[in-house]
């Protein structure tokens, strides 16, 4: 018999019902609550706070970029680029969102032309780290296979490179800038502040993986640096390398210093030195090729310095012209140093002195008149102070002191022994003798209104002695090999043992000529230095003159100064 199933009492019934609909109004009613509030709240943000939302979108999606500042150009006096900054590309990434696929990171660093390996342990050691530079200052084609990969993490940033135009030609002189485009030496570390630009800024929008979406508005504009014009007028200056470097070549020297004035305004219109180095490529730089030499090295500079110590002799009331000063027998004994002559020159007038140049000739000068005479006249001429130019490191030079000024120190400042100038306070002292007895500051930058000079000797002895130093520049004196056809030269050789810190060298020499072109109306004021010739001559006549020649020639004829003299006259 079948079972019948019986309905639930009503008493069971009250007591299950109840429960599950109370469970189902209590779970909608805390559904309703949590909706109601989840729409409360995106009313309130929508409507009443609405500046909440909008801030946290904007520091996700705007931003405020610098916009970079290119430094001033540096140019020589006629406008042509000596230094100039171009735009590139550097290139950096975020560890953190870079992909760790090898894949993806080989791509990468295929791209960036670096070593896998070398990119994988990078990205590893800067994983703590929100930044890390990929590549540095690239052009955009260079950067362009790299931001074609749009790859999660790596980002671009405009910068500007210095680059020069004249290379290793001027490079010491206008000097080099670091990778992040700060002064390093020469000219771009003394004004710096002044090449230096003001960055800009402005709001973009963009993307959440960084992208530009849209530039809105400008806040900042970039201010460029100022511009910069160097006295150097870089043809002289190509021309004044390219003959130093000859002459350096062929007397198998270790360098030189060359000097270019003009007479007129000190202005610098040319300065080189060897060796020397590519500021474009300074994979392998000769550390003495970052010296300005010319300014920054002081050395003894030997018989160029007989014509300024003769000055201050013509000044007093001891010696003229006419002055007869007996040199004999060539040598003479001064506090235990021997002083000599290339040879008994006997009797000289002060012009034979300078034509011999004799040593003994201009001890017995200094020896004569108080000892302060010679060192007031080098002062006056700049020399044991500093040129004023704002050249980084530039020297001073050295003067002995005049208190207990020995005797035998005496007679040697006269000749050129016991001091120490720079090629430019040398240049910068000979500026009194062509320009009337007015010496004229030094200055690398152009001058527009030519300076008044500094009295240093009166017109008169300046006259006599450029007339005395135009006798040393003829067919059969010391100085032949400085002539210029078609020119009057006046000039002074000068030959100096090397010092170091053992002494003076036996074997090593500097040779030097120091002059001035045209004679009869001087324009430019050169000086030419070639350090230790090992290939027999080291006399200044010899090594340093011919290179003054080539360099004066082509100056003059460059700057369109007539002729002076018939050529057939300058034959040596």
């Amino acid at each position: 018999m079948s079972a019948t199933r019986r309905p639930p009492s009503s008493k069971s019934r009250a007591a299950v019902a109840p429960l599950g609909a109370g469970r189902y109004w209590f779970m909608l009613l805390i559904i309703l609550v949590a909706l109601s509030a989840l729409i409360g709240r995106v009313v309130y943000l929508q409507v009443v706070d609405r500046s909440f939302l909008q801030n946290q979108g904007d520091a996700r999606t705007l931003r405020v970029e610098t916009i970079g500042a290119h430094r001033g150009m540096i140019s020589d006096r006629n406008g042509d680029p000596l230094a100039i900054s171009t735009p590139v590309v550097t290139l950096w990434a975020n560890p953190q969102q870079l992909p760790q696929d090898p894949i993806q990171q080989t791509l990468l660093a295929q791209a960036l032309k670096l070593d896998p390996d070398q990119l994988e342990a990078r990205i590893e050691r800067y994983s703590d780290h929100e930044f890390m530079y990929l590549r540095r200052q690239l052009t955009p084609a260079e950067a362009k296979p790299v931001l074609d990969l749009q790859m999660p993490g790596v980002y671009a940033r405009d910068e500007y490179k210095r680059y020069y135009p004249a290379g290793e030609v001027a490079a010491q002189l206008v000097g080099v800038t670091n990778v992040d485009d700060h002064g390093q030496e020469g000219l771009e570390l003394a004004y710096n502040r002044y090449l230096t630009g003001e960055p800009g800024k402005r709001r973009v929008l963009k993307d959440r993986k960084g992208r530009l979406v849209r530039d809105l508005h400008l806040i900042d504009e970039a201010k460029p640096g100022g511009d910069l014009t160097l006295s150097i007028d870089l043809r002289l200056q190509y021309m004044a390398y390219r003959e130093l470097a000859a002459g350096v070549r062929e007397n198998d020297a270790d360098g030189g210093s060359l000097v270019m004035l003009d007479a007129r305004t000190g202005e610098v219109l040319a300065m080189a030195n060897l060796p020397s180095y590519n500021p474009n490529n300074r994979s392998d730089v000769d550390v003495r090729g970052l010296r300005n030499q010319a300014i920054t090295d002081a050395i003894e500079p030997g018989s160029v310095m007989k014509p300024l110590a003769m000055s201050a002799a013509l000044a007093t009331d001891q010696y003229s012209p006419d002055s007869i000063i007996d040199t004999t027998p060539g040598w003479m004994v001064v506090d235990g140093y021997t002083i000599r002559d290339f040879r008994n020159y006997g009797e000289l007038s002060p012009a034979g002195i300078l034509l011999h140049s004799s040593n003994i000739g201009m001890a017995h000068i200094a020896l004569s008149l108080p000892k302060e005479t010679i060192w007031d006249r080098y002062r006056a001429l700049g020399l044991g102070q500093s040129p004023g130019t704002g050249f980084p490191g530039e020297n001073g030079g050295s003067l002995p002191s005049t208190s207990n000024l020995p005797r035998s120190a005496q007679a040697a400042m006269a000749y050129g022994y016991g001091i120490a100038v720079t090629p430019l306070q040398l240049a910068s002292a000979y500026t009194a003798i062509a320009n009337d007895g007015q010496r004229l500051s030094p200055s690398l930058l152009r001058v527009d209104d030519p300076p008044a000079g500094e009295p240093v000797m009166t017109p008169h002895v300046a006259h006599e002695l450029l007339g005395m130093l135009e006798n040393i520049v003829q067919p059969n004196a010391g100085g032949h090999l400085a002539m210029v056809p078609g020119y009057r030269i006046a000039g002074k050789t000068g030959t100096v043992r090397k010092v170091t810190s053992s002494g003076y060298q036996e074997t090593e020499y500097r040779g030097l000529f120091a002059g001035i072109a045209p004679a009869s109306d001087p324009r430019i004021v050169t000086v030419v230095m070639i350090d230790n010739p090992k290939k027999g001559d080291y006399y200044g006549g010899l090594v340093a003159a011919p290179v003054f020649s080539r360099v004066v020639g082509n100056a003059l004829r460059l700057l369109d100064v007539p002729p002076d003299q018939p050529e057939e006259e300058t034959t040596p």
